[in-house]
């Protein structure tokens, strides 16, 4: 499984299948936890933005986060299958159909994760440079717009994989799903690899984007807020260095090691353990992207202070053993109105 499910589709030919055997009993343990974490982590976060709705709270970042959630559940939801397929080391017993639809999930998790999160980048940052603009109006209609946008823009790129053949059987008589990517000719493998470097190309643009957004939210920000600014700043980083950026950097090199081109641009002379140890990288890669669908919801802790508030007064009530959602949604009701946009 990985983000080239959906410009790559599989066919049998007699190059070396490269395979890192220890993610057969890496994978099931890790994305077992992330399913578990991810799950209840956005379920909760689905319950407090159904709440912050009731309340009129917050507007377009709100539509934001409640995309970037659903696509980590539609992520999440996937999981059993990989966890399954991993088990079996490698072996897909499901239907070509599942195999192309949660690899797609795969896919549309991620860009769709790396988009909204610039997008509520560039929100905070109008929000606190242009405040009296941002307090005027919740800006629902450029919401949906972007979100649309966003969605239509991954969806999209994702078509190639939904509607080509998932699954092949290799030598061994094992089924893969997503994996053995290998075309007939170099014209059409250099094809493919330019997809993937402009796909690579336009994931650095958004991230230098967020980083300079975040960084100059920080520096606008007034005295009181900056603290919070800043905390943002590294939450928003932090998930694109951990979870994006380790992928975008090795992805080039394995997506050119995997269609070994032999000749012309693209065409590599590396040795049959260069590309090993690259294939061993990119998936150490895979599980960290894995890791953004349970850190998101950090991200939204810090992206807005009604956030905050409702989270902070949601726990005091579940300790003090009452039914707190409807008290904490009412002071959330009273306060948005009167509450800077700020963090």
């Amino acid at each position: 499984m990985s983000t080239e499910a959906a410009v790559m589709t599989p066919a049998a030919t007699n190059s070396t299948f490269l395979d890192s055997e220890f993610r057969y009993k890496l994978f099931p343990a890790f994305y077992s936890i992330i399913f578990i974490l991810g799950f209840c982590a956005n379920c909760y976060v689905l319950f407090v933005l159904r709440h912050l709705r009731e309340a009129k709270a917050m507007g377009e970042i709100r539509i934001y986060m409640t995309n970037l959630t659903v696509a980590d559940l539609l992520f999440v939801c996937a999981l059993p299958f990989w966890i399954g397929y991993y088990r079996r080391w490698g072996d897909w017993v499901y239907s070509d159909v599942l195999c192309r639809l949660t690899g797609s999930m795969f896919f549309i998790n991620t860009y769709c994760s790396v988009l909204f999160l610039g997008a509520i980048s560039i929100n905070r940052y109008w929000a606190v440079t242009q405040p009296l603009n941002a307090a005027s109006s919740d800006h629902r209609c450029r919401g949906i717009a972007v979100t649309i946008t966003i969605w239509a823009l991954t969806v999209a790129m994702s078509i190639p994989s939904l509607i080509s053949p998932g699954i092949n059987v290799d030598e061994k008589n094992v089924t893969r799903c997503f994996e053995g990517y290998h075309r007939e000719g170099d014209g059409e493998k250099r094809v493919v690899a330019a997809i993937h470097f402009t796909i690579i190309a336009v994931f650095f643009i958004v991230f230098i984007l967020v980083v300079v957004c975040n960084l100059l939210t920080a520096l606008a920000s007034p005295r009181g807020v900056k603290r919070r600014a800043l905390r943002m700043l590294c939450a928003v980083v932090g998930v694109f260095v951990l979870c994006f950026l380790p992928h975008h950097i090795i992805q080039g090199l394995w997506t050119l090691a995997v269609l070994e081109i032999k000749e012309g641009w693209g065409s590599t002379d590396w040795t049959l353990e260069t590309r090993q140890a690259l294939n061993d990288a990119h998936q150490i890669t895979l599980l960290l992207m894995g890791l953004n669908c349970i850190l998101d919801p950090v991200v939204y802790y810090f992206a807005t202070r009604k956030f905050r508030k409702f989270i902070t007064s949601h726990v005091k009530k579940i300790a003090k053993g009452d039914a707190c959602s409807q008290t904490a949604t009412s002071q959330i009701s009273l306060d948005s109105r009167r509450e800077e946009l700020w963090f």
